[in-house]
């Protein structure tokens, strides 16, 4: 497949690659993807909702995003990715469905008492169980089988992600925007208990179900198998996984306004259109957004991910640019477009970011979750500018993330550091020595013996720098 990571002549023993050990896994954690987008989906209707019934401005209603978004900041680097590293993936996903369940049956009394405070506090603590699913699940459908297919798998999962956000807003634009319930939060509390029941059975399910853990020593066992030089440095000199963490930090922010003032920027340019319709839109933006995701999935059998990327990243430039300025059908089309387009952003970078960490995969993938935390910081920046001027200009905040996710896309995909005859000695070097340590491990691998005087076309190591 193009544009995946090299293909591995080793592996490690334990790492499912095939058959029922693999794809079992991969469609109970794929489900994850799938809660978690919902609650998404919900979250930038309950911003309108809000601003409706309880009387916020557009900075203020940007509350629910910090919180959201800012526990991904906050809890992944104190304890989410402390428990994944010391307990596993399966007790990882577990506690962050628990988190979940207890986040959503907060929002019962919040809406009782009319607090947006306690609406905060409450969407805080689900998105700290969903920052610790999002570590689980993404990294898991990554490690789970062949590393020159993890793009593929990662962006598959993910669709379920998109499906699970157009079901939200679908739901919402008739129990938050119909009858009494535009008036009140009475909807707002039968919607996530029955959120809280179904996450709650997940969790049952969860805990009787036998998940392959996998080792922080079996994922440098595969780095070493890959010929990778970079897998033994440290973290902090992963320069692909640091550019990974920025772009993702952006991308995440644009997506986030993107959504967050959809219903708005949609009534401003087309005051025929109203707050239910305006959500029905939504709802249709982000099947887009799914779409976009399974046809770019397709994509990677054919392209290179970062090409992808760049492409998209380009177009999204664009089009955030041109719908600042047009008005009526015309910009609510070319908004909604932009979520096609945006859609393959966030598992190809987080994919391309974490590949060749080996024992640093765990930290990594702690680092590209921090980055959801950009949905923290830009939507308050864009509600002031909407307050201020209007939404339509405001489109100018994610305009400039995919500007960022562009120069990433073009520049910093993949790992650098080392000079190019550099990097080609140390992949000599180290991959002779691995896959001599590996042998004595008792994995099932031919080795030649690199100083034997053969030819390179008969060397393993060195065919595979030669690009056979």
């Amino acid at each position: 497949m193009a544009g995946g990571a090299p293909a591995a002549h080793i592996r490690a023993s334990n790492i499912p690659t095939g058959g029922r050990a693999l794809w079992v896994p991969i469609a109970l954690v794929t489900s994850l993807f799938f809660l978690w987008g919902f609650a998404y989906g919900l979250l930038d209707v309950l911003n309108k909702h809000f601003q409706n019934v309880l009387g916020l401005t557009k900075l203020e209603s940007t509350g629910l995003q910090i919180a959201y978004f800012g526990a991904y900041i906050v809890y992944p680097p104190t304890l989410g990715g402390w428990i994944i590293r010391r307990f596993g993936y399966k007790l990882g996903i577990i506690s962050g469905l628990v988190l979940y369940v207890v986040g959503a049956c907060f929002f019962w009394p919040s809406a009782h008492f009319l607090s947006f405070g306690g609406f905060c506090g409450s969407t805080f603590v689900l998105a700290c169980g969903l920052s610790m699913l999002e570590i689980a699940a993404n990294a898991y459908i990554t490690v789970l089988g062949p590393a020159e297919t993890a793009t593929f798998r990662l962006n598959l999962s993910q669709s379920f992600n998109g499906v699970g956000s157009f079901t939200g807003p679908l739901i919402a634009s008739k129990a938050f925007f119909s009858g009494e319930g535009s008036k009140n939060l009475t909807s707002v509390q039968y919607v996530y208990i029955g959120i809280a029941a179904a996450v709650a059975a997940v969790a049952v399910g969860f805990y009787f179900v036998n998940l392959p853990e996998i080792s922080d020593e079996e994922m440098q066992e595969r780095a070493a198998a890959e010929g990778s030089a970079i897998a033994k440095r440290p973290l902090w000199k992963q320069y692909h996984t640091i550019a990974g963490f920025v772009a993702q930090f952006f991308y995440v922010g644009g997506q986030v306004t993107l959504a967050s003032f959809f219903i708005n920027y949609v009534v401003e340019v087309d005051p025929s259109v109203s707050d239910a319709k305006a959500s029905t839109y939504l709802s249709y933006s982000l099947i887009l957004f799914t779409v976009g995701r399974f046809f770019a999935t397709a994509l990677l059998k054919f392209l290179k991910p970062q090409h992808i990327l760049s492409v998209y990243a380009a177009i999204c430039t664009i089009f955030a640019a041109v719908s600042m300025f047009l008005k009526g059908t015309g910009g609510v089309a070319l908004y909604m477009a932009i979520f096609f387009f945006e859609s393959c952003m966030y598992p190809t970078i987080f994919t391309m970011a974490i590949a060749n960490l080996g024992i640093n995969t765990k930290k990594g993938t702690s680092l590209l979750i921090m980055g959801v935390g950009g949905g923290a910081i830009m939507p308050p920046i864009q509600g002031a500018i909407a307050d201020h001027l209007d939404t339509q200009k405001s489109t100018l905040v994610p305009l400039i993330c995919y500007v960022v996710v562009l120069v990433y896309g073009l520049f910093f995909t993949q790992p650098f550091g080392l000079k190019p005859e550099e990097r080609d000695l140390e992949m000599v070097e180290e991959s002779a020595t691995d896959v001599e340590y590996l042998d004595q491990k008792g994995q099932d691998v031919f080795v030649e013996n690199v100083e034997s005087g053969s030819s390179p076309s008969h060397s393993p190591t060195r065919a595979r720098l030669a690009g056979v």
